[in-house]
C-alpha cells in the first residue's frame, strides 16, 4: 500500500488532477483506493479525475482481470494558457521521485521521467 502523507490544512500549489497523475506515474498499476489514500481524496473523486484525464487524452488504461494498468501520454501539452508548451512529462518531472531518492530531504530528488527534447 502507498504511504499516506500527514494531514494538511489550507491551500496547496498542486491540483488534485496533478496529484492523481503523479501517483499513477509513480506506479502504473496503483489501485484507486491507494491513489485516494495518498492524495487524501475519496475513491469517487479519483474515479472522476481519472475519467477527466482519459477523456482529454492524458491517460489511458488497460484492464487485466481486476487490475488496471495506466499509461500516461508524456508528450501531451498542458491545458492552461499559462503553461503553453509545457508537457505532462515536464510537470511529472517535478512531482515524481525516483525510488532510489525517496526519503531524502526536499530538493534532493531526481525526476524519474526523461526530457523528450
Amino acid at each position: 500500500m502507498v504511504e499516506v502523507p500527514g494531514s494538511h490544512t489550507g491551500w496547496t500549489f498542486v491540483t488534485n488532477h496533478a496529484r492523481v497523475l503523479a501517483a499513477i506515474a509513480d506506479n502504473p498499476n496503483i489501485r484507486i483506493r491507494d491513489i485516494a489514500a495518498h492524495c487524501r481524496l475519496t475513491e469517487r473523486a479519483v474515479q472522476r479525475i481519472i475519467s477527466d484525464l482519459e477523456q482529454d487524452g492524458y491517460l489511458s488504461h488497460t484492464r487485466d482481470g481486476r487490475t488496471n494498468t495506466y499509461r500516461i501520454e508524456p508528450d501531451k501539452v498542458l491545458r492552461h494558457p499559462a503553461e503553453a508548451g509545457l508537457t505532462v512529462a515536464s510537470l511529472l518531472s517535478l512531482l515524481v521521485q525516483d525510488e532510489t531518492h525517496r526519503g531524502r530531504k526536499p530538493g534532493g530528488h531526481a525526476a524519474r521521467l526523461t526530457d523528450t527534447r
